[in-house]
């Protein structure tokens, strides 16, 4: 019996330890895909973490990598302006959050599956709108994964989780938003060392103190918006002359 026992063991050993290679090494190319960037890449990227969970639909690693490249996706597809991009943010924001959703039930206390969540719903909002993302009770669930993700490591994918709850609290529809508490998770990513380089980030804050209001506000708006301006950033710098033609003259 013992001998049965021992040799059904390896057996499965056998059939099992070349599917976990196999899972590796699709996890493996497809990092390296999304890791040069670009639409076409992280779309065959997609594919290649797809066939990794085939293989071991129970890998994290493999759940939330698949959820960060179908936001990814899903954003480059948005500021490239592609054809039916707000189909497609739908489309890969809707099947990214279920496996963000996979993710976070496999590593609760990992923030990696909560960000991504939070994330694919904004992608999958862009696609659909605001509204109807609320309207099938989005707001809450984001709410609590960007809060659990601040709460884990607010140091996240260079102090992500603030940039997240700025927005969050910035783009809901009234009287749900909440400028003031925008405002405090960008100042507290001013605080870190990231903040001078993001040009997103300057054009969320600068939009957001002019939504605020006030000369001393806009003034600080106004040179972050030139900032972006000026920046390489083709989408950010578009949005930025937009917001300063808008708010800026006089």
């Amino acid at each position: 019996m013992k001998r049965t026992t021992l040799g059904c063991l390896c057996f499965s050993l056998l059939i099992l330890f070349p599917i976990s290679l196999m899972a590796a090494d699709y996890v493996a190319d497809a990092d390296k895909l999304y890791n040069q960037g670009g639409l076409e890449n992280y779309k065959t990227a997609i594919e290649l973490y797809k066939k990794a969970l085939a293989a071991n639909p129970n890998s994290y690693e493999a759940n939330w990598k698949c959820a960060r490249a179908h936001r990814e996706y899903g954003d480059t597809a948005k500021t490239e302006k592609v054809e039916g991009w707000k189909k497609i943010c739908a489309e890969y924001g809707k099947a990214g959050m279920n496996f963000a959703q996979k993710a976070t039930e496999l590593e609760p206390d990992k923030p990696d599956g909560y960000y991504y969540y939070g994330l694919n719903v904004g992608i999958y909002s862009d696609g659909v709108s605001i509204f109807t993302a609320m309207s099938e009770g989005l707001k809450d669930k984001t709410q609590k994964s960007f809060e659990k993700t601040y709460n884990i490591d607010k140091m996240y994918r260079d102090a992500g989780p603030m940039i997240a709850l700025g927005r969050f609290w910035q783009v809901l529809p009234w009287p749900m938003r909440d400028r003031k508490k925008s405002l405090k998770y960008y100042r507290e990513y001013q605080g870190t060392q990231y903040f001078a380089d993001n040009i997103e980030v300057h054009v969320y804050l600068g939009e957001l103190l002019i939504q605020i209001g006030g000369n001393k506000n806009k003034a600080e708006a106004k040179g972050y918006l030139e900032k972006a301006a000026n920046s390489d950033d083709a989408f950010y710098k578009e949005r930025a002359k937009e917001l300063m033609k808008k708010n800026m003259t006089q």
